[in-house]
């Protein structure tokens, strides 16, 4: 084939299938690149050079342009992830520009099984996921200094959202906040090599958590004020929002502010009523929130306010609502029933859901779901003389179930 085949290899490695593509990302008419890739390319002019070099991840002899006599052209530019710490858990990256550059498809399969181990996390024990998860970001972090432009923008964006999984599994799953803040300040990075902002913003949501949970207001509130502002940025859709709002009102439920918390909760029912289509634009990868999973942030929270017909009518709604494969969250909503039938005092009827929570974590762990039952356990002690209590703790501390806790 005729022309400049090196810059017409590089600029399909690096996601740019069209002359026009390439040329709309360097703000110059498509004529320009179309010069460029012929046999004789011209020597690019001022800055064009600089970007030529940072979009397609090679020097300009090896994009295949001769500079003019005494212009050797700009020196080129690492492409790997270099501010992604290794925390003890990725491959080296490499110190020298790499030698080849992968085609577009590799981004196109990275973030096939990014998108499968999001899928496994419902499913798929947290113990066996995790290590899946964290091996594939390794790949990741290797396949990025190997790619350019468009490909290694998607292949960032796959990596943010495979350490933001491996954090999810440590904190919600593994019940382990030391390793989920690491990991997700990973995530954060590898989405700032893909730019992109409402990833970002989930991230730094999830970040929250921790403080939130640890009682410590200050420093949620600091980081939902981060997140807040990349999804703005990213010109958020309401759905997202709204989910920014009921991570805030967990974190202030957990502190005690179940008033402030409230007030969010209802704020993200304004947002979402204020767009009938809301639940239907939506990121990919935020498979975690819908309008229900809303209700039952309100419900938790509606329980721990003392509100207690409030919580049980709408907990009982998020259980009708809840598909029955996503048996995690049905598993902590069961949980929070049974804590509104304990605080009514109705031992019976919190033993019952308690007893189908423990029914479905039997099938799919998830810690969060354990910690619930062990919250309503606690709050039976009056009446741990009763049959029904005792029946409880026969399943509650049944070897499968004991091993299992221990175990994970």
């Amino acid at each position: 084939m005729p022309g400049n085949l090196r810059l017409r290899a590089a600029r399909v490695a690096a996601g740019y299938r069209s002359q026009r593509a390439l040329a709309e990302a360097l703000g110059v008419d498509p004529r320009q690149v179309r010069r460029w890739e012929s046999d004789t390319p011209p020597w690019p002019q001022g800055p064009l050079q600089s970007k030529l070099v940072r979009l397609l991840g090679q020097d300009m002899r090896a994009l295949g342009f001769t500079p003019p006599e005494g212009h050797e052209g700009p020196a080129p530019e690492r492409q790997s992830p270099a501010n992604i710490p290794t925390g003890g858990r990725l491959s080296v990256v490499p110190s020298q520009p790499p030698i080849t550059m992968q085609p577009p498809s590799v981004a196109v399969d990275f973030a096939t099984v990014t998108r499968a181990h999001r899928r496994m996390y419902w499913s798929v024990a947290p113990a066996t996921l995790h290590p899946a998860a964290l091996a594939h970001a390794t790949l990741g972090c290797a396949l990025l200094p190997e790619t350019a432009g468009e490909t290694r923008r998607a292949v960032a964006a796959a990596l943010a959202e495979t350490y933001l999984l491996a954090g999810r599994v440590e904190f919600f799953d593994l019940r382990l906040p030391d390793s989920a803040g690491p990991t997700l300040l990973q995530a954060l990075q590898a989405a700032g090599e893909a730019d992109d902002h409402l990833l970002g913003a989930a991230v730094l949501a999830h970040t929250a958590f921790i403080p939130g949970w640890a009682g410590d207001r200050d420093a949620a509130v600091e980081r939902m004020v981060a997140a807040r502002t990349y999804a703005r940025r990213g010109s958020a859709p309401p759905l997202l929002m709204a989910w920014l709002d009921a991570v805030e009102a967990e974190c202030e439920t957990r502190c005690g502010n179940v008033r402030t918390a409230l007030h969010l909760l209802r704020h993200a029912e304004d947002t979402l009523a204020a767009d009938a289509e809301a639940d239907a634009v939506m990121p990919e990868w935020m498979d975690w929130f819908s309008p229900t999973r809303l209700a039952a942030f309100k419900g938790n929270t509606l329980w721990k306010a003392g509100h207690l017909p409030q919580a049980r009518a709408t907990l009982l709604g998020v259980l009708d609502d809840l598909p029955t494969t996503e048996m995690k969250q049905g598993a902590v909503v069961l949980g929070d029933l049974a804590a509104v039938e304990a605080a009514a005092g109705q031992p019976e009827a919190a033993c019952e859901y308690a007893r189908r929570a423990l029914e479905q974590l039997e099938v799919t762990w998830y810690a969060m779901g354990m910690d619930r039952i062990r919250e309503v356990r606690r709050a039976l002690a009056p009446h741990q003389h009763e049959q029904c209590v005792r029946d409880l703790d026969e399943r509650l501390y049944g070897w499968t179930t004991t091993v299992s806790a221990l175990a994970r």
